[in-house]
């Protein structure tokens, strides 16, 4: 089946765009795995190398994550809520490894949250 693109902007965006769609409506949920590059490339009467560029698109996005020989899995919602708690809290782990005390980072925290 062939799918009608608009042409007004590249079609790996459009392809990305359409999965985003598809993850946000819930259609694809978290830990899903998307389809093989191959299989999604004849879905869209595409390249492989389209799709490829399209899910390395909505990995940048946060939208999924690529496993190398495994495929491309959602990690949109709970997931990614918490795989970004984990950045941030890594961020403070490194600020008290370089000696900040937790006085200046709240007194920080204060200042940019004028409180």
């Amino acid at each position: 089946m062939k799918f009608n693109f608009s042409g007004k902007q590249d079609v790996f965006i459009e392809i990305a765009q359409r999965y985003e769609e598809y993850i946000t409506l819930g259609i694809y949920k978290n830990g899903d795995k998307l389809p093989s590059v191959r299989d999604a490339a004849e879905e869209f009467g595409v390249n492989p190398n389209t799709i490829a560029r399209s899910y390395a698109y909505l990995e940048s996005k946060g939208y999924v994550r690529s496993v190398p020989k495994k495929g491309a899995f959602v990690i949109y919602g709970e997931a990614a809520d918490e795989d970004k708690n984990n950045e941030q809290k890594s961020a403070i782990y490194a600020l008290h490894d370089m000696g900040i005390s937790k006085e200046t980072l709240i007194k920080w925290i204060e200042e940019v949250y004028g409180e």
